[in-house]
């Protein structure tokens, strides 16, 4: 296997965990039993990965055929349910932290799949079209929890709060332009994932958000 699909494979397999991870906490604090746990956090690591090889064309969707993943977000989704279920006093008492977590992780997934998004569209011969590589990054990245939150009859986060999408798009921009300047590609990979995972926590933490009209 070369270095490029190796460092390919390394980052849906991160994105994969992390989205699992933080679709299973989500479905946790809404209430959702063990199935719907499982459902939420595999929706929630492969939603935008297959709307994306839809678009693309890609039929049977990556996932489908990539068993490691499927297990990877089946297991890590599973093992997220049990941690809470055997600690659920300590882990229902410890909100904040909870969040404060699933927000760090949650950013981490949207990074990798922001560039496993981009790096699909270079390879399907798309490098001519920037627009299009940072639509499907985009894409890529927020596609599950867009599918996550209206699955459980929540108006997606990425409309109402916190820079997400927004920190996708400039991500997905910034590995863009480094392939363009010539930067080597795992050089490329983690400018963005550490731009991505940047502005996220700062949006966190700073409580950044788009401006909205409100009633005065």
């Amino acid at each position: 296997m070369e270095l490029s699909d190796l460092l390919f494979s390394a980052v849906e397999l991160i994105g994969t965990v992390s989205f699992a991870v933080s679709g299973a906490m989500i479905a946790i604090k809404r209430k959702l039993d063990l199935f719907g746990v499982v459902a939420l956090g595999m929706l929630t690591a492969f939603g935008g990965g297959v709307t994306r090889d839809v678009l693309l064309g890609s039929i049977p969707p990556r996932c489908f055929y990539s068993f490691h993943l499927l297990l990877a977000a089946f297991f890590a989704s599973l093992a997220v349910f049990v941690v809470a279920y055997l600690f659920r006093r300590h882990y229902f008492r410890s909100e904040t932290l909870i969040d404060n977590v699933n927000n760090f992780i949650d950013a981490v997934g949207l990074a990798a799949f922001t560039v496993s998004g981009a790096q699909t569209a270079i390879s399907a011969g798309h490098f001519e079209n920037p627009a299009f590589c940072i639509f499907l990054g985009m894409l890529t990245g927020v596609g599950g929890g867009i599918l996550r939150d209206v699955v459980s009859i929540t108006m997606p986060l990425i409309f109402r709060k916190r820079v997400y999408a927004t920190a996708s798009i400039l991500g997905g921009a910034v590995y863009y332009l480094c392939l363009r300047a010539g930067l080597h590609d795992t050089l490329s990979v983690v400018v963005c994932m550490l731009a991505i995972v940047a502005v996220r926590v700062c949006a966190t933490v700073f409580h950044w958000n788009l401006p909205k009209v409100e009633a005065p």
